[in-house]
């Protein structure tokens, strides 16, 4: 009952072990000799059986319990190794300075947001037959930034359907229990090839928001666009939110460049006239346009003329060997607003290439891993942990 309890309790530790990955740099190379170690079919008395250690050799029951602690411990160590090691890599860059491979969604961030729903009533019914393709260009936006949106029916075939658009209008819907004066501004959508619509008679309608230009100015939170529509006689609702702040917390003044300490930092200037914690956030191509890195900053701020640095950190140019030079594109920032509705003021969008950068050659980087107090910390653990499952692994093994 006692080598059975063992077991059982052995087995209830090991659960409670995480997914990871690799082993501490200490341990890693007494691996295959842990993993390889046959289990003692004796006490440890030289491995004969004699008793010569001054120990009995093992019972059955024993002998089986420990060969069952060997495969929990060889395992435990293994999951050690494989933790330590997945978590060195992660962090192997800075949070701030990433392959853009781990961030899909963000390689094209301005792309429209598409999508394709059910045609429903104004009692939110779903209307036979008929879907909705919508696009809008944003969510967020702040100051004079304007947004499009547009609107086509199609059958659930995806063939296009006629649409007529019989009334638009957006109106602000506020986030407070307070009485306020309700917003309200009347939308054109159009299918002619002017203003917001792109081509003429192609079914799909067109429009333009600007809130600071339509009587929102004054006013933060979120506007809703409702679009009454009708295809062959049958009718209903298009819905577009987007959430808005009066001015923009800071304005872009350009960008400068700097090789600090084996990596390469953007500058992007900026005249902040609002203090608090901004987060910018920028792509970088090489120079084939092969999508690389993803930048980002996070962090306090003061009012006056300041820096965003983004870094390309010197082991990700080596890793990953962009071709030179690099450039910095679709640039967006915001000042983060905690405990309120809108959450966000926005910056202005910088879409396309904002900068390129010079040629630098590989020997101008460093391969040095990122460092910080917490890296080190966990890393600590970790090899913590995996000598542990080790030295237990080589006590059950006779070593």
């Amino acid at each position: 009952m006692a080598a059975a309890a063992v077991v059982v309790g052995l087995l209830g530790a090991y659960a409670l072990w995480g997914d990871g990955v690799s082993g501490p740099p200490q341990v890693a190379d007494a691996r295959h000799r842990a993993a390889g170690a046959s289990p003692l079919g004796t006490s440890d008395d030289g491995g004969d059986g004699s008793g010569g250690g001054g120990r009995a050799p093992f019972s059955a029951a024993g002998l089986q319990s420990r060969q069952e602690q060997l495969i929990l411990w060889r395992g435990r160590y293994e999951r050690a190794e494989q933790i330590y090691a997945s978590y060195r890599d992660a962090t192997r860059y800075p949070h701030e300075s990433r392959p853009i491979a781990e961030h899909p969604d963000q390689v094209r961030p301005f792309l429209p947001i598409a999508e394709e729903l059910k045609l429903r009533g104004a009692n939110g019914e779903p209307v036979a037959g008929i879907r909705l393709r919508t696009t809008q260009e944003r969510v967020f936006l702040s100051g004079t930034e304007r947004v499009k949106f547009t609107v086509a029916a199609v059958d659930d075939s995806g063939n296009s359907l006629p649409l007529i658009v019989r009334n638009a209008s957006a109106q602000s819907i506020p986030d407070s229990r307070t009485p306020i004066k309700v917003t309200q501004t009347p939308m054109a959508f159009t299918d002619d090839g002017a203003g917001a619509d792109d081509q003429a008679g192609d079914g799909v309608y067109s429009a333009r928001l600007t809130p600071s230009a339509q009587g929102f100015a004054n006013y933060a939170g979120t506007i809703r666009l409702l679009a009454e529509v009708a295809s062959d006689a049958r009718q209903g609702v298009a819905q577009f939110d987007v959430v808005y702040a009066p001015e923009a917390p800071a304005t872009w003044a350009g960008v400068r460049e700097a090789l600090e300490a084996g990596s390469l930092n953007f500058y992007l200037k900026a005249n902040v006239r609002q203090a608090g914690r901004y987060v910018v956030s920028a792509r970088v191509d090489d120079a084939n346009g092969v999508p690389f890195a993803l930048l980002q900053f996070n962090d306090e701020v003061a009012v006056g003329t300041r820096e965003f640095r983004l870094q390309v950190f010197g082991a990700l140019v080596l890793d990953k060997s962009p071709a030179f030079p690099l450039q910095l594109r679709d640039v967006d920032g915001f000042l983060l607003i905690p405990d309120k509705f809108p959450d966000r003021a926005t910056m202005a969008r910088q879409s396309g290439v904002v900068y390129t950068s010079a040629r630098y050659t590989r020997d101008r980087f460093s391969a040095a891993e990122w460092s910080s107090e917490e890296r080190s910390r966990y890393l600590a653990e970790y090899g913590k942990d995996a000598e542990i499952a080790l030295r237990k692994v080589e006590e059950l093994s006779g070593k």
